[in-house]
């Protein structure tokens, strides 16, 4: 990485790296939160490199889960999940993988309202303790997680608590960034700005690495700052088999293919999954390559026609 002049008290630094060089900032046992949310812009680069890396012992937290979910449980690169609610989506079922680790007592669930974890990021990002809210109030998720009550002091209603929560790494996937990781995010943002400013360390993966002047032209468009990322991988293809917006539509037939393979095997199909797909390559590359440009293709005019003329 390349140092260049201070601004505002941080090094400006040439951060783009290797995945397997950015996802190294992972510990055993560290907390990792994904962005994106169920299968939109899913960082499945980075997410594919802690499963080839063997990391251990991770706690996991996303808004809304897709199937690495369960890829991390079936591996034991996490033993603990915390999100809102997991699943592909209509027509692939519940998630068996999650269902089996939880209900066995083989890994901790965590539930939050989506709103509620969002807060949490929140809260994190913006340096307090935690936030108000009525979210969760009447359900037992109350209890499930330990989560306070306080009472206003203006009006004395009964509010929930919502904890601060800080990864210790966040993973982003974006559809554009420079050198130094500023970068810009087409469409939904999710929740990933308040994950970067939330977390002691963020590694940034996207689909094009631009000069800053090209982000210059539309300051207002980049959403997260360099200061507040630590390694930029340059990844197209990035979220695949999910979608990227204005890039590339999900690959719905490989959900089924996993999702068949999971009815049959169980947990081994999703081991069988990471055997096959991650751990038999050497990098994301040797994965897309299987996939196939023409496949790949399609996916990117699918998801070309959708966007406005």
């Amino acid at each position: 990485m390349t140092e260049l002049p201070m601004t505002g008290g941080r090094p400006v630094l040439d951060k783009v790296t290797t995945a397997a060089e950015a996802v190294g900032l992972v510990r055993d046992g560290d907390h990792v939160a994904v962005g994106g949310t169920n299968y939109s812009r899913t960082p499945m680069a980075l997410v594919f490199e802690l499963l080839r890396q063997r990391r251990t012992g991770l706690t996991v937290s996303r808004p809304l889960s897709c199937f690495e979910a369960e890829l991390l449980l079936a591996t034991g690169t996490a033993d603990t999940l915390m999100t809102s609610w997991v699943g592909i989506g209509h027509g692939w079922g519940l998630a068996r993988v999650v269902r089996h680790f939880v209900e066995s007592g083989s890994a901790r669930f965590e539930e939050w309202s989506h709103l509620a974890l969002g807060m949490r990021y929140r809260a994190a990002a913006m340096g307090v303790p935690f936030l108000p809210t009525s979210t969760m109030l009447g359900s037992d998720l109350v209890e499930r997680t330990g989560a306070r009550t306080v009472t206003c002091p203006y009006t004395e209603q009964t509010l929930l608590a919502v904890p601060a929560l800080h990864p210790d790494v966040a993973f982003l996937h974006v559809q554009r960034a420079d050198r130094y990781g500023n970068a810009q995010i087409d469409g939904y943002p999710f929740m990933d700005v308040d994950m970067a400013y939330a977390a002691r360390r963020v590694v940034l993966s996207a689909e094009e690495i631009v000069e800053p002047e090209l982000l210059r032209r539309e300051p207002t468009r980049t959403v997260i700052p360099h200061f507040a990322v630590d390694a930029v991988v340059h990844q197209p293809y990035g979220s695949y088999p999910h979608e990227c917006y204005g890039g590339y539509e999900v690959d719905a037939e490989h959900f089924t293919e996993y999702m068949n393979q999971v009815r049959e095997h169980g947990v081994e199909g999703a081991r069988r999954y990471v055997d096959a797909h991650v751990r038999a390559h050497a990098d994301f590359a040797g994965f897309l390559a299987t996939v196939g440009p023409e496949r790949l293709a399609r996916r990117r005019r699918g998801a070309q026609e959708l966007m406005p003329a």
